[in-house]
């Protein structure tokens, strides 16, 4: 056990000695601010304020004993501008603000992962994540009655951590079983992010009870699609499908294209069991071995899941579309539908790569998905004309087997077929948008009185970061440009990453302009969405696994039958939760695939592989292995043949005595040195010649 102290060394949180109004005596004091803390394992922690970018630093003997995840105040004690660089290299302009907790206004109540262990009658957990430095003691009978058994890896939640205690006090929220096992891992990291792994079982009784018959009175106000063309293309492995297209050609040469999207809505009540849990939830959450999902498998897997030859009711965006790929007119509302196909993206690819050859492909089917992905590819190239974004980052995929153990790792890169169902995807979700924005008109213009509405926004790049990427592009002999605002810095921007197509300095290019860009968020306030180049835009097409999708298909239903405007303070708060819950998922992916890419690494301690430099800090490089591109940091202090130094202008290293320089792109040889599960973190060494 820690013995009050943090894992590294550091005291337990000190006593401070305050005046009346909070604040420390005999420190100037800048302000007081109230945020959320990000603690270390080293025992420090920043303090992340709300409409502030810069952090407040708070050293570990000045937390208060706060804890990650907890509300504070905080006093800050030292503000001034100085210059930072980021793990890419990026330079740019900082405030470095220091101060100490001054009072803990809330505790975060959140799940602290770690190993079970007895010392007597005394029990404890021996935690283990990267944010949480202390021991937590727990009640060793109510462990016992858990069934936690010494060795067991279990979560708990700090209750309290009085003055004269030495550790915090807490209770075991789950005992989730012995550590290496697939089950125990996975629901691990569901635990540290606070992400449930089961549905309370009054939510499945009432999911149970939801009637699957569709009644004439269901069908009333809806446009009936089941004899029109329709078919899904989603992964091989998907079990909701919420998106279908239909398609047909109409008499005056134009076509006819219908995004059908699962209304969920229509089966869900606002307030009911069902919703409550959803609505917490917030989305579904994909790791490497399986899906959390927002709603009850027997509405996202049954119900609610556009399954092939089944009537299926549905919220639909209509539109005629010449062969141009204008589009005509456009028609929102509740439709029926009865899907004559289901693909997956390879099936739906090879039609598009085999169209005008012999197949067993019904011909219908084969013109309808030609004829959309080149429609598809006339919005998608009118997108980058108008300004989009173009970042196309393959994913990192993890094979693993019937026991969740990884095989193997590959890169998974998008094709025509995805960009055919992202296109419409797009299509439906800005016009959504676009008509609520501008009182039903469609002409581009937002109305005066626009209804309150849940938008996906997305706002400008940081200038002063665009700058710094431009500084740091011209090292490789790359010009970004000179405009780095509005629509033209994503065309510099494109235009840079087409330059460096197929190039090891990509990646870090590619990086450090998505630092440069504003987080994606939902909200009633829309500016439009700069990645994208949409004036308007929402996410209306996947209700199923996205909890804003069901509040804008809850909205939009309501004007479309002449409702008034809904509480806007109150949509702006559920926008504000439902950001935080997609940011918390997509942590909690990120840490399963990097646990299975270490777990995979795990018997290759001592293996070499051939590699490239892909990072560079003052601290080590990270390198990329081939073929998998699974990434690992050699640490500087570790390469023996040379003390390196961190060149940020040149964003290279430099040796100090032989001047060998290292730059982004190097091909290098490396031996796995470590693979480290519980931290998720790899660590290689570089193969030297030393003789």
């Amino acid at each position: 056990m820690s013995k009050g102290k943090a894992k590294t060394g550091y005291r337990s949180p000190m006593k401070r000695n305050h005046g009346k109004n909070g604040k420390p005596v005999g420190k100037r004091v800048f302000s007081q601010e109230v945020g959320t803390v990000r603690m270390t394992r080293d025992g420090f922690v920043f303090v992340i304020i709300p409409g502030q970018d810069d952090d407040v630093y708070v050293p570990a003997s000045k937390t208060r004993r706060a804890l990650d995840g907890d509300t504070v105040r905080v006093a800050v004690t030292r503000d001034k501008i100085s210059r930072a660089y980021d793990r890419a290299g990026q330079k740019t302009l900082s405030h470095r603000r220091e101060g100490e907790v001054i009072e803990i206004i809330k505790r975060s109540g959140k799940q602290f992962v770690g190993i079970f262990h007895t010392v007597g009658a005394q029990a404890w957990v021996l935690t283990q994540g990267k944010n949480m430095p202390y021991d937590i003691r727990v009640d060793a009978e109510e462990a016992a009655a858990m069934g936690a058994k010494r060795g067991m890896k279990v979560s708990a939640i700090v209750d309290r951590w009085d003055r004269s205690d030495t550790y915090p006090s807490g209770h075991l929220a789950d005992v989730l079983g012995f550590p290496g096992e697939n089950e125990t891992e996975m629901h691990a990291i569901l635990a540290e992010y606070n992400l449930p792994y089961r549905f309370p079982k009054e939510v499945e009784n009432a999911a149970d009870g939801i009637s699957e018959a569709i009644t004439d009175e269901d069908l009333k106000g809806r446009k009936d699609f089941r004899g029109v063309l329709t078919f899904t293309i989603d992964p091989a492995d998907a079990k909701d499908f919420d998106d279908a297209l239909s398609f047909r050609k109409l008499p005056n040469g134009c076509f006819e294209v219908g995004v059908h999207i699962a209304d969920v809505s229509h089966y869900v009540a606002p307030g009911s069991a069902v919703d409550k849990e959803a609505r917490e939830r917030g989305t579904s959450v994909y790791l490497v071995d399986r899906t959390v999902p927002m709603l009850p498998e027997k509405l996202c897997n049954k119900l609610c899941s556009l399954r092939p030859h089944e009537d299926k009711l549905t919220f639909a965006v209509v539109a005629e579309i010449d062969p141009k790929g204008n589009v005509k007119s456009r028609w929102i509302g509740r439709t029926v539908i009865n899907s004559d196909y289901r693909f997956d993206y390879d099936q739906a690819q090879s039609i598009i790569e085999n169209a005008g050859q012999d197949g067993a492909v019904d011909s219908d089917i084969c013109d309808a998905i030609v004829t959309l992905n080149a429609l598809a590819q006339i919005f998608r190239r009118k997108r980058f004309e108008a300004g989009a974004v173009n970042f196309e980052r393959p994913e990192m995929k993890v094979e693993i087997d019937s026991d969740g153990r990884p095989v193997g790792v590959h890169q998974v890169f998008s094709k025509e077929a995805n960009f055919l169902i992202e296109e419409f995807m797009l299509l439906a979700n800005r016009t959504v948008a676009e008509f609520v924005a501008t009182g039903g008109q469609m002409n581009g213009v937002a109305a005066k009185s626009a209804k309150t509405f849940v938008y996906r926004i997305h706002g400008e790049p940081n200038y002063e970061k665009l700058a710094a990427l431009r500084d740091f592009a011209v090292h490789f002999g790359y010009r970004l440009g000179d405009e780095l605002q509005g629509k033209a810095a994503a065309r510099s921007l494109n235009a840079l990453m087409k330059q460096a197509e197929g190039k090891p300095e990509r990646m870090a290019f590619e990086d450090i302009a998505l630092r440069c860009m504003a987080k994606a968020c939902y909200s009633t306030d829309n500016i439009g969405h700069y990645g994208l180049a949409f004036d308007f835009y929402t996410h209306f097409t996947s209700p199923i696994r996205r909890y804003p999708d069901l509040m804008v298909h809850r909205l939009l239903g309501s004007y479309l039958a002449g409702g008034k405007s809904a509480d806007r303070p109150y949509y702006e708060g559920e926008c504000e939760h439902a950001s935080d819950r997609e940011l918390v998922a997509a942590d909690a992916e990120r840490s399963s695939t990097k646990y299975k890419l270490v777990e995979f690494m795990q018997d290759k301690i001592g293996a070499e592989f051939d590699g490239h430099v892909s990072g560079i800090t003052d601290w080590g490089m990270y390198v990329e292995i081939e073929p998998t591109k699974i990434e690992g940091m050699v640490p500087l202090r570790e390469i023996r043949s040379d003390f390196f130094e961190f060149d940020e202008e040149r964003y290279r290293l430099v040796g100090r005595r032989t001047r060998r320089v290292i730059r982004l792109g190097d091909a290098v040889r490396i031996r796995v040195k470590s693979a480290n599960l519980e931290q998720r973190l790899l660590d290689y060494e570089l193969v030297e010649n030393l003789r």
